[in-house]
């Protein structure tokens, strides 16, 4: 298993997919990490876990249910499984780490 990936590898891996806009990199248990870099266009629909985006590169406004937020990079994301969420008007650099764990419909609070 591996334990580490660098930002350049995930930007060889993304141009090797060419079809997707991202690149699945690591993966345990219920956990994976992805390299995402929309262009144009960020066509997502929600997901079945939990996710946190790290922003590794540009800016982007970000439509998270009903809420707006601008984010850049460093910029740690939190969205629960199911909602409705998307990058929009991102820069052309934009990319992000995207961490999927837990359980189908996500965790619940304590």
């Amino acid at each position: 298993m591996k334990h580490k990936i660098s930002l350049d590898e995930a930007k060889q891996k993304l141009k090797m997919e060419a079809k997707l806009p991202f690149t699945v990199l690591l993966q345990h248990g219920t956990m994976s990490i992805e390299y995402f870099a929309p262009k144009g266009e960020d066509t997502q629909q929600p997901h079945l876990q939990d996710e946190l985006y790290v922003i590794a590169s540009g800016k982007s406004n970000f439509m998270c249910g009903n809420e707006f937020i601008d984010c850049e990079k460093g910029d740690v994301l939190f969205v629960p499984a199911g909602m409705e969420h998307r990058f929009i008007h991102f820069t052309d650099d934009f990319a992000t780490w995207v961490i999927f764990y837990g359980a189908k419909g996500g965790e619940n609070e304590l």
